[in-house]
């Protein structure tokens, strides 16, 4: 186990499994010494665990739950990086893009989107700050409230 394996054990987190492509893609693609990672939805064991759009009001996706949500994508982001290169100890992030299926009258995206820029930075210290986009959009695949796709540099 590297120092990443041990920062995710110290924080009760667990790698998961590559989630399969729901389309004509793949995971994760290298080119270079950059890794760049399909849009990663916040699957968990195969699923959704909510889906909507993300808001303040009855029947949307509350911005706390939909931040929550964004933490599982980078994770997934992670699984994905690491079918790629192995070792997380060789990587730094350098991009992410948080999508976010906003209600008309959500402006919080950045919020949302910090779910998984924390994470990052808690697993990969130094290594997880990164240039961002939070991107509100109308709809994403499967009715996800949130998706995020990462670029990260091989050392």
């Amino acid at each position: 186990m590297g120092r990443v394996d041990d920062r995710l054990a110290e924080l009760g987190l667990t790698l998961p499994d590559v989630v399969p492509p729901v389309a004509a893609y793949v995971p994760a693609v290298t080119s270079g010494s950059l890794v760049l990672t399909s849009g990663q939805l916040p699957m968990v064991d195969g699923v959704l665990p909510v889906t909507g759009k993300v808001g303040e009001g009855n029947g949307l996706v509350p911005p706390e739950r939909a931040k929550e949500l964004a933490a599982t994508c980078a994770l997934n982001a992670l699984a994905a990086v690491r079918s790629q290169v192995g070792d997380l100890d060789r990587i730094r992030v350098v991009k992410v893009v948080g999508f976010v299926a906003s209600d008309p009258s959500f402006t919080g995206q950045p919020g949302v989107v910090n779910g998984a820029s924390e994470l990052l930075g808690e697993v990969l210290g130094a290594d997880g700050a990164h240039a961002r986009s939070a991107v509100g959009v109308a709809v994403l695949p499967l009715d996800a409230p949130v998706e995020v796709e990462i670029m990260v540099e091989v050392r």
